[in-house]
């Protein structure tokens, strides 16, 4: 008797056999999808978040353990403000109303980036996020929120000088590892794919420790457009790739 194997399984396998367990997304376009349809920005962003849990889905669907997703970079404050202050209001919003869900379905909530400029009530937000959602299994999300890659690797460096000028580490123990036990995505694998929705093909200061040997998969669908059939077709695309490492 031949198997017919649908498509959620034919992903699936290619999800097993490849071994891919992290996707990253830069998730651009939701400005100019907005602009598109002669809508203010705000819409755009309120479209990205349903195409934020359609990926989430997907993931789940698809057997994906991690995601992590660009949500707001150190550079996105020279935006303008009321913008900015949109976005923030909708971080706490979309948290709040989506906690009870991540725990149905069992994803852990992490959030990665400098939190020492935004503000108390948001980062109390941020923490009853991680807190309620510890426990879960199924699905790893990261929102990588007022981050940028630089900052991150400087940070870095600098709690592993204290370890140094402490005794709690020499010169010499500094390896890769060290380093990346000491940015913010410690105890994660790094990015197998990295995905960039909207066309723009740079990683914008995006997980660039991490992403070393990541496969890289850029799509002309704006941010607000991706869901589930965009990427099992990114991740079809990932499986024609031969990842050699260096080798």
């Amino acid at each position: 008797m031949i198997e017919i194997l649908s498509e959620t399984d034919k992903i699936k396998e290619i999800v097993r056999s490849t071994n891919l367990r992290h996707i990253a997304i830069i998730m651009d376009g939701n400005r100019r999808w907005a602009k598109s349809k002669f809508l203010p920005s705000a819409a755009g962003h309120k479209k990205g978040v349903e195409a934020l849990r359609a990926a989430l889905k997907a993931c789940a669907k698809f057997n994906v353990k991690y995601l992590t997703v660009y949500a707001f970079s150190t550079e996105n404050w020279n935006r303008p403000k009321e913008e900015v202050e949109f976005l923030m209001s909708l971080l706490a919003k979309t948290i709040k109303s989506e906690v009870p869900e991540f725990i149905e379905n069992d994803i852990k909530l992490r959030f990665i980036g400098d939190r020492t400029s935004l503000n108390k009530d948001l980062i109390d937000i941020l923490e009853y996020g991680e807190k309620q959602t510890e426990n879960c299994k199924t699905l790893n999300l990261q929102i990588a929120f007022n981050y940028g890659s630089r900052l991150e690797i400087t940070n870095a460096v600098k709690k592993i000088v204290q370890k140094v000028n402490s005794g709690e580490l020499t010169v010499e123990d500094i390896s890769e590892d060290v380093i990346s036990r000491n940015i913010y995505t410690s105890g994660m694998p790094d990015p197998d794919l990295l995905i960039r929705t909207g066309g723009e093909k740079r990683i914008s200061n995006y997980l660039l420790w991490q992403c070393a040997y990541t496969e890289i998969y850029v799509t002309d669908t704006l941010w607000p457009d991706f869901n589930e059939e965009a990427l099992a077709k990114a991740i079809i695309e990932f499986n024609s790739r031969s990842r050699r490492f260096g080798k």
